[in-house]
């Protein structure tokens, strides 16, 4: 934080070298070289005279000026004097001096600028050592950069940085506030798959509401895209023994299930290696589930995981393991044993029946959660209890299933089990079975029973899933699950909010890939850790965010100009003592380039849990501010020093060059 708390160091006396590049520059005149540079750029553009606004964006768009369509208009608008609908050089000229030459990149260039004409090599080391925390900084990584951003020739060849290349630099991705070195896959994949939360979607079919909604393959392409690695495929009988996908008992429209597999097959690692899971809620009959089989295996062949990787597993593979595969999430009869001896065998026509209990349809409302937390002792019995009863006390019925052995051989490592109690869990569960929780029960035990949670979760691949009274398709928020190691959280991707910022966000991590390794302490089987309690010995991040100003942010949809009355939220999400929310004042009709100057400090006790959320608003006095601009990202994932922040739409699309302005620092 030099520049911002510590004067900058003055360096005086450059080096023979440098003293000579400088001196050639002085000769020329450096603005002499600036104006012939951008006269070069421009001339042309203005041959035949004046210049309209379609023509203005493509020129600043050939100058690497990233440009928002509205401000260019009024911009434009204000700089054309003779309000003809075109403009002069020296008009266009200063129209990309507004838009290009921010203040407060000027001050920072300033700075460490011996002159305040160009850098030297030093001079930029200098800046991104002190300024941006760059490690083991050279003259050759700052002699790169200058390559690679100074639009100048003649001050390129002078190893020396000038106003325009530093901004270039500032504006790239290289300056970004998530740190590209997260955008790989970096964490250690050779762990068990209970170990990673994994990108989960729910009723992935759906591209709108439960109900009446359609059903459209969009849904599985945009989810894979996205990264998604756990999909949901809603299976019923259909007509011409062709299995249909669709919301059971709804009107939604319907899709043929080879359909849905083959664009499937397509897509599922077009954004990551990593394997996917189908997770299939299943009702076909025995014939329609051998026509599924079917499909399964003529489609992906040999992508389609069909054996144990072992001889004799105890445990489940590692991502690294299956990578390129595809899992079938289904109901499973018999041993992993007794599928491998049937291997090779003729299936057709066998069939296997199953007693499921299943719950009474009961929603639970989310206040029936709270209250005092019972003694663990009388938890225990309570549990044994309900073993009969349902994990929540609700009453249970038998229910027969029938099960084609073509498609229950086609469950391998994600054999479906009825979730019943914590534990009938540790006694009876092995280590190929995951649960399924509805979230109302789900968040029940995370506020009662979270340890427990986590010690299962430390064993056992567990999926949440939205309540069915989500008609509309709405998002729980998913960061109460993380924090107790659901690994399949499991979300309405077409559904914008806030829990799908969540979503996006935290999946940024390793590299998109879909799959997140969990931190140790919801990974160790003798954890004690309880996102819900205050930890005794925790290693806390003290983070500090000074909120500088805003670059080319959305206007107001109510504006009939390019303005807005703007402010920012900033909040960490993680575990409940971490929660927080600050907010900076409200900057009056500007969109353009809002300056804050405001400085956040947050303590964080759970960082490796912890999302921070950048809200961009317009301030509404009597309909409630206006959203126009978001981004999430994990805590432990920023950059610190001068950084822009990306800001996305509702709906998750890119709003670029839309962003703010930020210094960070943190110390752990």
């Amino acid at each position: 934080m030099a520049l911002m708390y510590n004067q900058a160091l003055r360096i005086t006396v450059p080096n023979p070298m440098e003293a000579c590049y400088a001196e050639r520059i002085s000769l020329t005149s450096f603005f002499g070289v600036l104006r012939t540079w951008f006269l070069s750029m421009v001339r042309d553009d203005f041959k035949y005279g004046k210049i309209t606004l379609e023509k203005t964006l493509k020129l600043l768009e050939k100058l690497d000026i990233r440009c928002n369509t509205i401000h260019v208009k009024y911009i434009f608008k204000d700089n054309d004097r003779l309000k003809q609908g075109r403009i002069t050089i020296e008009e266009f000229r200063t129209i990309y001096r507004i838009i290009a030459h921010r203040e407060e990149i000027i001050e920072i260039f300033n700075t460490y600028s011996e002159n305040r004409k160009f850098l030297f090599e030093k001079n930029l080391a200098q800046f991104l050592t002190q300024e941006q925390y760059t490690l083991d900084i050279n003259k050759s990584i700052a002699s790169e950069i200058i390559q690679k951003y100074e639009p100048i020739e003649e001050v390129k060849q002078a190893h020396q940085m000038s106003f325009e290349g530093f901004t270039r630099y500032m504006d790239s991705s290289e300056c970004l506030l998530f740190n590209n070195k997260y955008e790989s896959v970096y964490q250690d994949m050779t762990h068990p798959l209970s170990d990673y939360f994994i990108s989960s979607s729910h009723n992935t079919y759906l591209i709108s509401d439960q109900l009446v909604g359609p059903s459209d393959l969009w849904g599985y392409v945009s989810a894979l895209v996205k990264g998604c690695r756990c999909l949901e495929i809603d299976c019923w009988d259909g007509s011409q023994n062709e299995p249909v996908v669709y919301h059971g008992y709804t009107f939604t429209s319907k899709l043929l299930f080879k359909t849905v597999i083959r664009a499937i097959h397509k897509y599922a690692f077009i954004t990551s290696d990593y394997p996917v899971v189908l997770s299939l809620e299943n009702h076909c009959s025995p014939s329609q589930q051998e026509v599924m089989a079917d499909n399964l295996q003529s489609t992906f062949g040999d992508a389609l995981l069909s054996d144990t990787l072992d001889d004799f597993p105890d445990k489940l593979p590692s991502p690294e393991a299956l990578k390129f595969k595809i899992l079938v999430r289904n109901k499973k009869i018999g041993t992993l044993r007794e599928t491998r001896e049937r291997r090779g065998s003729d299936k057709h026509g066998q069939v296997e029946e199953c007693e499921e209990e299943e719950e009474a349809e009961q929603e639970e409302e989310e206040n029936e959660a709270k209250g005092p937390e019972p003694s663990d002792a009388f938890q225990d019995d309570l549990e044994k209890e309900a073993e009969s009863k349902g994990a929540v006390g609700i009453p249970l019925f038998k229910k027969k299933l029938k099960i084609a052995t073509a498609l229950s051989d086609l469950v391998i490592y994600t054999k479906i089990e009825k979730f019943r109690s914590f534990h009938h869990s540790r006694l009876y569960q092995q280590f190929n079975e995951s649960n399924s929780i509805g979230e109302s029960q789900a968040r029940k035990l995370s506020k009662l029973r979270a340890n427990e949670f986590i010690l299962h979760t430390t064993k056992f691949i567990t999926r949440i899933y939205p309540k069915a009274t989500r008609a509309d398709s709405s998002n729980f928020n998913p960061q109460e699950f993380w924090n107790v190691g659901c690994q399949m959280v499991a979300l309405n991707f077409q559904t914008p909010g806030l829990p799908m910022d969540l979503q996006n966000g935290k999946f940024l991590d390793n590299g998109g890939s879909g799959y997140i390794l969990k931190p140790h302490f919801l990974r160790d089987s003798k954890t004690k850790f309880n996102p819900n309690k205050a930890l005794m010995d925790s290693n806390p991040v003290i983070l500090m965010i000074r909120l500088i100003s805003g670059i080319q942010l959305p206007p107001s949809y109510h504006s009939s100009s390019n303005k807005a009355d703007t402010l920012v939220i900033i909040e960490i999400l993680g575990v409940p003592n971490d929660q927080m929310k600050q907010q900076s004042r409200v900057i009056k009709k500007n969109a353009f380039s809002p300056r804050w100057n405001e400085t956040f400090t947050f303590i964080i006790q759970v960082p490796e849990l912890a999302l921070i959320r950048f809200v961009v608003e317009n301030q509404g006095l009597i309909a409630g501010n206006e959203f126009l601009g978001q981004y999430t990202l994990p805590v432990l994932c920023m950059n610190k020093g001068y950084r822009r922040v990306p800001l996305f739409s509702k709906t998750g699309e890119s709003l670029e060059p839309a962003s703010l302005f930020i210094y960070v620092w943190y110390v752990r």
